[in-house]
């Protein structure tokens, strides 16, 4: 989707323009947001948001194989798609890299088409996931 209407910052220097994108040496603002489209639907004004896309998208999947089908489990699941298919090009880390034809069509969440680089995780990388942090009450 290169663009969408959201209500989401109508009224907001988001839509008017003028937030700091690059600032100078100095600390001054040396270049600024311009405005956004504005448009109404159904008698709300929604402004335009374009797009977000990325030179590179790294992700990490529990399974994948070598055309870059990809598996997530439980959170991963979450953003893991769509960061990967907003990157030009997308580096996938997988935990278990199976055959093609392995994985059910059903269980795959981003098809290979978004991917462009794998890499195999061994057992000792796949169970090392120093982001999460287990805490448990006594």
């Amino acid at each position: 989707i290169p663009a969408f209407y959201t209500p989401a910052g109508v009224g907001t220097q988001v839509a008017q323009g003028g937030l700091p994108w690059r600032h100078g040496p100095d600390g001054s603002v040396a270049v600024a947001s311009p405005p956004k489209e504005t448009r109404d639907f159904g008698g709300r004004a929604h402004v335009l948001e374009h797009g977000i896309i990325t030179d590179f998208a790294l992700v990490r999947a529990w399974r994948g194989d070598r055309h870059g089908n990809l598996v997530f489990r439980k959170a991963a699941a979450n953003f893991n798609p769509l960061a990967a298919m907003a990157g030009r090009i997308t580096i996938a880390e997988v935990e278990e890299l199976a055959e093609p034809g392995e994985l059910r069509p059903d269980d795959i969440h981003l098809p290979g088409i978004y991917v462009q680089r794998i890499v195999a995780l061994t057992a000792e990388e796949a169970a090392d996931k120093k982001i999460e942090k287990r805490t448990v009450r006594s």
